[in-house]
């Protein structure tokens, strides 16, 4: 959010009312203490509430249509993508182009929903997420799933596994792995076979998918629109959800302490509870988090030679509560670390910030550990975390490139603006600076610890 001069003006003329010079040295400090405790809840709660705010907002904004497309549909329903990302796309930030995803919002309050999962030559597989960002499982093996509020009591046709989940919103996220755009087909014959429908319509034999309903209202940016909101918004927002997707029992002991600023389910909140200058407070807050939210979740990144990636518990984060907004503002739907790592790096091997105004050379001393059905990727980003632009609309190498290897089987990729002679293991990259994500699906985690990551060398 956007401090205005004025605002910061404003901001200045409380705190200067706060810290009136008419207090006492003791009532001073005594005021000061509070300020500061209040301040510190309010940011313990926001931090606790935000992954669950930004989740329904997602599904608000992605169900908002009357019938499914390419990336919405309405609840209950599958947004089968029908193209891989490219410099054009912009909806979300560091796009995967590895994988095309079929995802769906759930709503599990009424009664699970039957979730068929078809046979396939490749990776393809379901995280499904509670409405907190937690995995609440991963779908692999062909068959048919119930997903199920843990608290549902019913019988389930034969043959179909039941998967709980803590909460009533529910978001399904389907990745099936591509080599190029050529093989679109195949992964469009993969979507067709995918079932999605309530258990009474499973149970009935059929289904039609009722239309959902527009509101040019909710044509948003979920980020954009949580971090718009006030205090209050905020807070009556998150409460209401905590009614139909509960807290977990771990959360008690922050739940008693935000109880003070009536937040947890069946809670009514008042901003007054604020106090004084609580609007100011709570824009002053918003503009703090990024700092706060970096310099808190540095201990859960992990160092892999010159690249760096966020390791456990990302994916099912427990009581690690900004941990899980930090992610939650940076990747939603983070995937758990036994399926997925993401190491990044903006530097060359001097630790020099990498910029499309030099040529280097990435070299792969050894295809990155992966288990049955793994695979990795390397792709650039420009500074601003989209694609890159470039004549041959390539935006990264993967194994299944057809790279050419070294006698030793290693493989050497160029990183450059201007293409080389023989152009199959280049990697365009803008004429800024640039950085690079190394993505390995499935990795065999005892193999990573012997394993030499991949090194840039300017050449």
């Amino acid at each position: 959010m956007k401090m205005t001069r004025r605002d910061f003006l404003n901001v200045s003329t409380a705190a200067a009312v706060v810290c009136a010079a008419t207090l006492l040295p003791v009532e001073k400090a005594a005021a000061a203490q509070q300020t500061l405790a209040a301040q510190n809840l309010l940011e313990q709660a926001y931090l606790y509430a935000f992954p669950l705010v930004i989740m329904d907002a997602t599904r608000t904004a992605s169900t908002n249509t009357r019938t499914a497309t390419s990336n919405k549909a309405p609840i209950n329903q599958f947004i089968h993508a029908e193209k891989l990302a490219d410099a054009t796309t912009r909806v979300v930030v560091t796009p995967n182009v590895d994988t095309i995803y079929t995802q769906a919002f759930l709503d599990v309050g009424a009664e699970p929903m039957i979730y068929g999962v078809p046979q396939t030559d490749r990776f393809f597989n379901i995280q499904v997420l509670d409405a907190w960002t937690n995995t609440a499982a991963v779908l692999e093996t062909p068959g048919l799933y119930a997903i199920t509020r843990a608290d549902w009591q019913g019988e389930l046709p034969e043959g179909v596994q039941r998967i709980d989940v803590p909460t009533t919103m529910v978001w399904t996220i389907a990745r099936i792995v591509l080599s190029g755009q050529e093989e679109l087909p195949n992964v469009r014959a993969i979507q067709d076979k995918m079932q999605l429908m309530p258990l009474s319509a499973y149970q009935a034999g059929g289904w039609t998918a009722p239309a959902g309903s527009y509101d040019p209202a909710n044509d948003f940016v979920p980020v954009k629109h949580v971090l718009a909101m006030d205090a209050k918004e905020f807070f009556d927002t998150a409460n209401q959800l905590m009614e139909t997707n509960p807290p977990a029992a771990a959360d008690a002991p922050v739940l008693r302490e935000l109880a003070a600023l009536h937040v947890g389910p069946g809670e009514k909140f008042d901003d007054k509870a604020l106090g004084l200058f609580s609007g100011l407070r709570w824009k002053l807050m918003l503009l703090q988090l990024k700092k706060k939210l970096q310099s808190e979740s540095e201990c859960y990144t992990r160092q892999m030679g010159q690249w760096i990636y966020f390791g456990d518990p990302i994916g099912n984060f427990g009581t690690a509560y900004t941990y899980r907004t930090m992610v939650a503002l940076r990747g939603l739907g983070a995937n758990t670390t036994d399926v997925a790592i993401y190491p990044k790096t903006d530097v060359d091997s001097t630790g020099t910030v990498l910029t499309g105004k030099k040529t280097y050379t990435l070299h792969i001393e050894a295809d990155p550990p992966t288990l049955e059905k793994g695979f990795w990727s390397v792709t650039a980003y420009g500074e601003n975390d989209f694609l890159i632009e470039n004549p041959i609309d390539r935006y990264c190498v993967n194994d299944r490139s057809g790279l050419h290897r070294n006698p030793d089987g290693s493989i050497d990729i160029t990183l450059s603006k201007e293409a080389p002679a023989d152009t199959t293991n280049w990697l365009p990259v803008g004429e800024g600076d640039f950085h690079l994500f190394l993505r390995i699906y499935k990795p065999d985690a005892a193999a990573l610890t012997d394993w030499q990551p991949p090194v840039v060398r300017t050449n």
